[in-house]
């Protein structure tokens, strides 16, 4: 079934981005997988109707990247037939759902692996018609990274999504700061910005100093340092927070955000991890690649607004800051909340300074003179040298419906990362869902989300005993 009409197929061939490059290279080749757990089976008739909604919202989503004459790489514009990549596995019929969970489990890993087929868009729908514990049945949309970042390829599925409480009305999305400034913000920014000038220029300094020297992190529990572990079979699980929860520790810690406690969560959670498998590792170098959005937006844009190329935000925006997990001789006796202060502490110091920019232009530098591969090679060290990445979207308040299948559950990773612990974060109906990517035979995922749920416990605790 052939769905993009001929006139289409004679548009002018859009310029890959460097990004785009950086991510479809033979250093690097990252993808989102994003998945849909649904409260009832998923009627197949609906796939194409489905996919039709899908692919007019960019036109990556029906071209393929294809070198020109000049070896510069573009999105060339394809016939795309919908059943090509459409799959539906086939499992052992009649087993109970914990059985189906690890089906689902291994076939996430074995796409998580497995390379898509670059003479057609870099997409994929797969249906997993069997019942596991979370749902009835589950969809998951495979995309490359080189189509966009986390927050178009998400923000491109939630707009295929209606409410389930009233379809009508627009999804509603936590709030995010708004670009613009009152006046009273922007002298105050002005006043913040030359009083603290020098500790920004200090922090500069040491983050791109980091970054020419290309540090390497410890081996530990955490971080295997294999080579090409982007290779390695992965393991796919996830643990569930509560959104409430987490604003009241953030309430405690004074000047804090979500994603301060989150990331302190999961400092902690690691560190507990780390002493439990090896006693000596609490003082070990463990770095975090933590990815945040560069868009200066309140929301997920409609359907309407991204096939607007005037409007449209589409594409990889997004930076990342190099975080260092705060180091403790004994995990098991310090204080819980510290975890969160130190993360807090780290990241503004991080976003305060010009070290992302400079590495910015580095890395541009690095593509004008030895070219996309070049560049691709160096963020892959970078990457490599850490111990983890962590990066999160924001989802609905309200409930959504797929194709008017309700959605019990959301959740995405990113996979092709040269890490043996990748991290996740996505809100969704008042919980927060971490999801871990992890090594096989390396790490132990589930001892690990064990002591994420425990550093989550202590910390609760502790904010709740503070006055």
């Amino acid at each position: 079934m052939e769905y993009i009409q001929e006139k289409k197929l004679e548009e002018v061939a859009e310029p890959v981005s460097p990004t785009g490059q950086y991510f479809n290279s033979s250093a690097l080749s990252v993808c989102i997988i994003a998945v849909f757990e649904l409260e009832i089976p998923f009627d197949e008739s609906l796939t194409f109707p489905l996919l039709r909604l899908f692919l007019p919202i960019n036109s990556r989503f029906s071209s393929v990247m294809v070198t020109d004459d000049h070896g510069v790489k573009q999105w060339k514009k394809v016939a795309v037939k919908l059943e090509d990549h459409v799959k539906i596995p086939r499992f052992p019929m009649g087993l109970s759902n914990e059985h189906y969970d690890m089906y689902l489990d291994d076939y996430l890993s074995k796409i998580a692996n497995a390379e898509l087929p670059k003479v057609q868009p870099l997409w994929e729908f797969h249906i997993i018609k069997y019942p596991t514990s979370n749902a009835a049945e589950t969809i998951i949309f495979k995309l490359h990274h080189a189509l966009g970042d986390g927050f178009s390829l998400m923000g491109a599925l939630f707009s295929c999504c209606r409410r389930v409480d009233n379809s009508s009305k627009p999804i509603t999305l936590p709030c995010l700061r708004s670009s613009s400034e009152s006046g009273l913000e922007k002298r105050y920014s002005i006043r913040k910005l030359v009083t603290h000038f020098p500790s920004m220029l200090l922090n500069t300094a040491s983050d791109f100093a980091w970054t020419l020297l290309k540090v390497e992190d410890d081996q530990t529990p955490i971080r295997s340092g294999n080579e090409e572990v982007e290779f390695r079979p992965k393991a796919i699980s996830t643990i569930n927070f509560r959104l409430d929860h987490i604003k009241k520790i953030k309430n405690k810690v004074a000047g804090s955000t979500v994603n301060d406690v989150i990331t302190g969560i999961v400092f902690y959670g690691t560190r507990l991890y780390m002493q439990n498998t090896s006693k000596d590792s609490g003082m070990a170098n463990s770095t975090a690649i933590v990815l945040f959005n560069t868009r200066a937006i309140n929301s997920y844009q409609t359907i309407e607004e991204m096939t607007s190329s005037a409007k449209s935000l589409w594409g990889n925006q997004f930076a990342f800051i190099q975080v260092s997990t705060p180091k403790t001789t004994d995990v098991k006796l310090a204080d819980p909340l510290e975890f969160i202060y130190k993360a807090k502490e780290i990241i503004q110091k991080k976003r305060s300074s010009l070290g992302v920019y400079l590495t910015g232009k580095l890395v541009q530098m690095i593509s004008k003179l030895g070219g996309p591969e070049a560049a691709a090679r160096y963020i892959h060290g970078t990457i490599r040298n850490a111990s983890l990445g962590i990066s999160n979207l924001i989802g609905p308040i309200e409930q959504i419906a797929l194709a008017n299948h309700p959605c019990k559950g959301i959740y995405f990773m990113s996979v092709g990362v040269p890490h043996s612990l990748n991290i996740t974060v996505m809100s969704y109906m008042g919980n927060v869902r971490l999801a871990l990517g992890t090594e096989k035979g390396f790490i132990n995922h589930q001892v690990l989300i064990s002591c994420l749920q425990k550093a989550f416990d202590k910390i609760f605790a502790a904010a709740l005993a503070t006055s």
